[in-house]
Formats: structure tokens, C-alpha cells, sequence
């Protein structure tokens, strides 16, 4: 069993680990000056979710070891700097003319060498004649370009390393913010964007979150030869908001679900915009701060940055695009027959009349355009041509799972409900016995 626990781990733990043992080994049999038994050493206590530093010995000339026996033994490393062209960085290792010009024509995949910038590598393996006999360009973490001599030609092909995917846990508290919460928790940047967006249709982030509120998820974690090279997607997420709970899984087509099938997308989003604070609600008789007058405020005014991008709330077509002293830069996106978008003070527009846009589309970028005291978007939403509050506006569902579908779905969704729950004992389960 402890075999085959060890055998899964990824490589970097399995070294480490083995290290540690061969350590361990040394150390009872090395003879001590002064062995005492004592019941005053101090114990580091350990806590849940947080990462700790192991002391280990200096093995760094084994890896530089393994590098010169990769790149002095079969491949030459070049670095490519500024001004380097395929044809510069090949004469510089005493390849002809004619021998770059059939590296170029290697196949539709040796075009690939004319994006190399400064900072990438280049690996060259050549032979005792000082011919080239192949070439490595790392395209990714899990992609190279390899182009290999074959008789009076070259030809090219993309390797693929496998990616193993583990999934790993996160949870957390609100006790201040959500964002906070989400960085005591470990979890990225992007992973706590990733996670207010697939609640984001039924959680209002800048106004509904409270103290107390919490999430449970589960997410991915790629690895290539056994080493980390990012976050994947969040495979399974619990929210719970005011006392209301909030369940999300992630299906095979890429969208997420409730345990019971129905969508967590709805037809619009409920905010087009990354915002840091609301700074003018929808309000009827609102006094207008330039025309120092009373002027209703039929939308919502979110600020952030400057060349914020803004998103198209849900799928439409464009029917105007284009600047007025008063609204500035602007978009108004039409939805079907009922529904209408009208998106103000843009720095820049992205989209054209007459354009077909998706839900989540970039359409701009935020700005101060117009008749504005600050940088903010100015969003409406109307129904039937009637301006309704974009914040509280019932908004239309987005299509349940296929029904061909459903039963793999729910046999996933049990499993992945499962799998929380019982992250969620483990966790309370260790904090009690803290």
C-alpha cells in the first residue's frame, strides 16, 4: 500500500522523499557526541492548508550534474539574445547558409522558429562533422519543436509531455473580505476571479458578501515530469452566502452546473465589468452631480481602473457603437427582441456596429469620457425598452444540461458533492483537534 501511495506522488516528492530517507539512515548510524532524551524540545505546531520549509541537504550540483550531461554531452544550449535570427544563431555553431535554409523549410511546424525572442532556448545536437542533426525549440511547459536531420533533409514535429492533473482542496472563511479570505486560503489571483465568476450570476461580490460567509473547492494542479506547472480549472465549488448555500460542478463540456443540472450561467452577466465599488445605484430621481439638476440615473456606475475591460453582458448584436460629448465613448448591444445593454464612458471601444458579440466579449475598455466627475462604466439594462435595475433585474436562465446528458452528469455530480463534503469533515475535523 505505501508502495504504491509513493509510486503516484509526483517525482519531485518522490526525490525528495528518498533524499529524506538515505538522510535519515546516515543519521542513526553516525555516532552522537551527547544523546540526551528531553521533554522540553519544542514542537512546531502544524497548520492545515499552510506550506512549511523542510531543511535539506545541498543537492544542487546533482541537478548541474544532469545538465551538462544533457546539454555539453549531446545538446548545445544558446540563449537566444537580442538581433538573433535562426540564421544568425546556426552560423554562430558553424552551420552553412544552405543548412538554415532547410531548417526553415522543415515542414509547417518549422515556421514556429520564426516567433523566437529574446530570453527563449535553442538546443543543438551536432555530430563530430559539425553538422546539425536536430534541433529543440521549448514552445510551452509541455511542447517542444523538434526537427531532426533526415538524409539530405530536415523534417519537424511538436513533442507533447503528458500532463498528470491532481486535485487538491481550499477553503475559507470571510472575515473581512472575500479576497483576503481567498488569499489566507493559498489560491491565486486568477483562482479567486475564477471562482467569484462561476457564482458571480447569483452572488453579488461587491455588495452581498458578510462576515461568515465561506467557500469549499476543489481544483486542479498540473504537473509535467513531476514538476508544478500551474493551476487547472476548479472541478467542484461550494459557496455559501448569507446563510445560502451554493453548489457548482464543472462538466466535460466545460460549464458548470448545479448538483441538479440547472446552469450557473445565466443569459447576462450580472456585472460586464471587474469593479472595485459601486458609485451610483439605479435611482429614479437621482441629482445629477454635473447638470445640477434632478435626472434619473437609469443604470449602475462601476468603478475601476482605467483600461478596465469591459464585457459584453450576454450574447447580441451590436446596433451602436460611437462617441457624444455626453456619453462619451459608448456601446448598445441589442438581445433578441426583449432585451437591450447600453454600456457608457469607455477610453476605447473594441466592437462596430452591425457586430455579433458573445457574453464576456471584451466590447472596451473602461474610462472618463463625456460628461463624467471620474473614471467609471455607466451600465443599463432594459427590458421591452424600460430601464430596470441591472443589479436586481430577474435575469433569464441559460439552457439546463443536455438532457442525452444528465445521468453521466449526475453520477459526476455525486461523486464531486461527495468529495466536498468530505474535505469539509477532514478539515473541521483537524481544526477541532487543534
Amino acid at each position: 500500500m505505501i508502495h504504491n501511495t509513493i509510486k503516484h506522488l509526483p517525482k519531485p516528492h518522490r526525490f525528495v522523499l528518498g533524499a529524506a530517507s538515505a538522510l535519515l539512515v546516515v543519521m542513526l548510524f553516525w555516532p552522537a557526541d551527547d544523546v540526551k532524551a528531553s521533554r522540553t524540545v519544542e514542537v512546531m505546531e502544524l497548520i492545515p492548508g499552510v506550506q512549511y520549509e523542510l531543511p535539506m541537504p545541498d543537492l544542487s550540483y546533482l541537478q548541474e550534474t544532469l545538465e551538462d550531461a544533457f546539454e555539453g554531452e549531446e545538446y548545445i544550449a544558446h540563449k537566444v539574445k537580442r538581433g538573433d535570427t535562426l540564421a544568425k544563431i546556426l552560423a554562430e555553431h558553424k552551420q552553412s547558409p544552405q543548412v538554415t535554409y532547410r531548417v526553415s523549410v522543415a515542414g509547417e511546424h518549422a515556421k514556429k522558429l520564426r516567433k523566437i525572442k529574446p530570453g527563449d532556448t535553442l538546443y543543438l545536437h551536432v555530430d563530430e562533422a559539425e553538422q546539425l542533426n536536430s534541433l529543440r525549440y521549448p514552445l510551452s511547459n509541455t511542447e517542444t519543436l523538434v526537427i531532426r536531420a533526415n538524409e539530405n533533409a530536415y523534417v519537424s514535429e511538436v513533442e507533447t509531455k503528458e500532463v498528470e492533473t491532481l486535485v487538491t482542496f481550499a477553503q475559507g472563511t470571510i472575515t473581512s473580505s472575500f479576497w483576503n479570505a481567498g488569499i489566507a486560503a493559498g489560491l491565486t489571483d486568477n483562482k479567486i476571479m475564477q471562482l467569484a465568476g462561476i457564482f458571480g450570476w447569483d452572488i453579488d461580490f461587491a455588495q452581498e458578501i458578510r462576515e461568515g460567509d465561506s467557500f469549499n473547492m476543489a481544483f486542479e494542479e498540473l504537473y509535467v515530469d513531476g514538476e508544478f506547472i500551474g493551476n487547472g480549472d476548479i472541478v467542484a465549488a461550494e459557496f455559501i452566502n448569507q446563510g445560502e448555500t451554493f453548489t457548482a460542478i464543472r462538466y466535460t463540456d466545460g460549464n458548470y452546473y448545479t448538483p441538479e443540472g440547472r446552469s450557473m450561467r445565466k443569459s447576462f452577466l450580472r456585472a460586464p465589468v471587474s469593479f472595485k465599488y459601486v458609485s451610483s445605484n439605479f435611482n429614479p430621481k437621482r441629482f445629477h452631480p454635473v447638470q445640477k439638476r434632478i435626472k434619473p440615473h437609469r443604470g449602475v456606475d462601476y468603478v475601476a481602473a482605467v483600461g478596465t475591460p469591459i464585457m459584453a453582458a450576454g450574447d447580441g448584436k451590436v446596433i451602436k457603437s460611437g462617441y457624444d460629448r455626453f456619453n462619451g465613448h459608448h456601446v448598445f448591444i441589442q438581445h433578441g427582441e426583449r432585451y437591450q445593454t447600453k454600456y457608457l464612458h469607455f477610453k476605447s471601444r473594441n466592437v462596430k456596429k452591425g457586430q455579433w458579440v458573445k457574453q464576456g466579449e471584451v466590447i472596451g475598455y473602461l474610462g472618463s469620457s463625456g460628461m463624467v466627475t471620474g473614471a467609471h462604466l455607466h451600465y443599463e439594462f432594459l427590458v421591452d425598452g424600460v430601464h430596470r435595475n441591472p443589479r436586481t433585474v430577474e435575469l433569464p436562465k441559460a439552457q439546463p444540461i443536455d438532457k442525452k446528458e444528465k445521468d453521466n452528469f449526475l453520477l459526476i455530480a455525486d461523486q464531486q458533492v461527495t468529495m466536498l463534503n468530505n474535505n469539509k469533515r477532514i478539515m473541521l475535523a483537524m481544526n477541532f483537534a487543534e
